[in-house]
């Protein structure tokens, strides 16, 4: 008997791994399971990851995702998010999809772009990873470029650079520098659980100003 996909259910903070599945399975997957899904998929090399993320998975992304936007507001840098899109390229067998993503020295590349085709595409400049439940592998990143990584465990940002095709550990993200966000996104991402977003929203857009 051949089980289904439709009849695979994850609960919440979960995750499903298969191996040896072609990049045809991948491709079926994507169409089967579609866009509107609470599931995130990725691929790589024959291995197939299926997660379904926790609300405070949820919570911690669009938070971190929109101090990110506020940054990029207040040094007026045209940007364009992503997120959630899957990133694809049958030639390296890989597949993403990030908890964020933003096009930043390459949004130009993309700007009104209703589809990304990597083949002739830059890969997005920053992904965002939410490490709350599973550890990101670097290996589908790697591979597709992406020039800066930053991944949250629910304690720390940590931010990543590509360098001669291996992410590095730095102090400071490329895209900022002189900003310590590593250590001061969680404090505001903790704070907001407390006094709310918005208020939390209008005090980190302050202290950019301040940084400016």
């Amino acid at each position: 008997m051949q089980v289904q996909l439709q009849q695979i259910v994850l609960p919440p903070g979960q995750q499903l791994l298969m191996t040896n599945v072609s990049w045809q399975m991948y491709q079926q997957l994507l169409e089967e399971f579609g866009e509107k899904r609470g599931s995130r998929i990725n691929y790589s090399r024959g291995v197939l990851e299926i997660m379904v993320p926790l609300p405070e998975h949820e919570d911690d992304k669009v938070i971190i995702a929109d101090l990110v936007k506020v940054i990029l507001e207040e040094l007026d840098i045209e940007f364009r998010s992503l997120g959630s899109t899957t990133f694809k390229s049958e030639i390296m067998k890989q597949g993403i999809e990030a908890d964020d993503c933003f096009y930043i020295e390459n949004e130009a590349a993309v700007r009104g772009k209703k589809r990304i085709d990597l083949t002739v595409d830059p890969p997005p400049d920053l992904a965002l990873e939410i490490d709350i439940t599973s550890r990101t592998k670097f290996d589908n990143y790697e591979a597709l470029g992406v020039g800066e990584l930053w991944r949250f465990n629910g304690r720390q940002l940590e931010i990543n650079q590509l360098q001669a095709g291996k992410y590095i550990r730095v102090n400071e993200s490329p895209h900022f520098p002189g900003f310590p966000l590593s250590e001061v996104i969680p404090q505001y991402l903790e704070s907001s659980k407390i006094e709310g977003r918005n208020k939390i929203i209008k005090a980190f857009r302050a202290w950019v100003r301040q940084r400016c």
